[in-house]
């Protein structure tokens, strides 16, 4: 089988909910990344393969097979294929293994993965039967009452996850500070309320965040609970692209690589508690690359909750000085279908920034699956 490499890696700002995308169709968003993401890995459209995006709500705007429509847009040959799919949270995590595993088996030599959401035009549950689902077997939760079930099994307080928050903005307001997001976004001009502007800062990072006010705020999902908006991922918008090549593809285009696919894994666990699968993944992808988690320089688990990124860092005994080194989506925003994909662009940029080999990056999905993958900079 072809070792898998990532030539390419780049996204848009994210945009917080009504803010600089709300003007913007969603395939707006996705076909300057597409081209982007093609120019930066040195690849002809018409070389790449298939196009693999993830997208959560692919209704309205974002339905009727968007890779396809957005590829198109972006002036792609007629020949590229495109597909949609959706694994939730994990969908543009589920592009770049989809993609991956196609160069691994031989059937192609040159994939896009990726994603979008515009959830300000396309809002989350768009998509979900109105009426659930009739014999359902398990109980039928939002994923923030989910939050709090996990919160109160490891023991954390309101304290904790209000201190782990306020450390994503943080973190994720100096690292744009340093310009450490600058070389994986690329501005893309828009138009807000009729007037032209350039989105190319992350909207929902909060530069003068203030700890006792995050204290303050009610929680949503439970009375007397913990999880709050302040300690929740944020609704956002924004697109993500992903060039990926064998071994074969490299030599033959003369492409430069930038880090090798080492391990993916997909796994699942209690779809009521929902938020846990991330450990058991984490174990798995370690165990199927033949590593530790000492040899992992950092790790990216999606912030969905402030308790599922504690919660796992305790169950693995992970130190949060390897963990999100830059904030993650309490901070950044969590554009669906893009994120996974965006939490990979995120760690292979800050492997090259501090000369790090190994990443692993996981992410809880929803009725209790998650996907892991570890890749090594080349």
């Amino acid at each position: 089988m072809s070792d898998v490499y990532i030539i390419s890696a780049v996204r848009t700002a994210i945009g917080r909910r009504g803010g600089v995308f709300k003007d913007t169709h969603p395939v707006h968003m996705m076909a300057p990344i597409l081209c982007k993401a093609a120019e930066r890995a040195g690849v002809e459209p018409g070389q790449i393969e298939d196009v693999i995006l993830g997208c959560v709500s692919p209704i309205g705007e974002q339905g009727a097979n968007i890779a396809r429509i957005a590829l198109l847009h972006a002036g792609f040959p007629e020949h590229v294929p495109g597909v949609q799919l959706n694994r939730m949270c994990g969908s543009g995590q589920q592009a770049v293994h989809f993609a991956a595993q196609a160069i691994a088996a031989g059937d192609m030599d040159i994939v896009l993965a990726g994603g979008v959401e515009n959830m300000t035009r396309v809002p989350i549950g768009s998509d979900w039967p109105a009426d659930g689902i009739p014999g359902w077997p398990y109980e039928w939760v939002h994923q923030g009452v989910s939050a709090e079930m996990v919160a109160d099994k490891w023991n954390l307080s309101r304290d904790d996850l209000d201190d782990y928050s306020f450390e994503s903005h943080r973190r994720a307001a100096e690292a744009t500070r340093a310009g450490y997001f600058e070389r994986e976004i690329f501005p893309i001009s828009v138009t807000v309320d009729g007037q032209p502007q350039v989105a190319k800062i992350d909207e929902g990072i909060r530069f003068d965040a203030d700890r006792a006010k995050m204290g303050s705020l009610k929680p949503v999902f439970k009375e007397n609970g913990k999880v709050t908006a302040g300690n929740s991922s944020q609704i956002s918008d924004g697109a993500c692209a992903i060039i990926l090549a064998s071994e074969e593809a490299v030599n033959r285009h003369n492409l430069k690589p930038r880090a090798r696919v080492v391990a993916r894994v997909v796994l699942a666990d209690d779809p009521v508690l929902m938020l846990t699968a991330p450990i058991p993944a984490t174990r798995k992808v370690l165990t199927k690359a033949g590593l530790t988690l000492d040899d992992i320089d950092i790790f990216e688990i999606n912030e969905a909750f402030a308790s599922v990124a504690l919660s796992w860092a305790k169950e693995l005994g992970i130190g949060l000085d390897r963990v999100n080194v830059n904030g993650g989506a309490i901070a950044n925003g969590h554009p669906l279908g893009a994120s996974g994909a965006k939490l990979m662009t995120g760690m292979l940029h800050e492997l090259e920034r501090r000369g790090g080999r190994y990443g692993l990056q996981t992410m809880c999905i929803g009725h209790g699956q998650a996907t892991a993958t570890i890749i090594g900079r080349v």
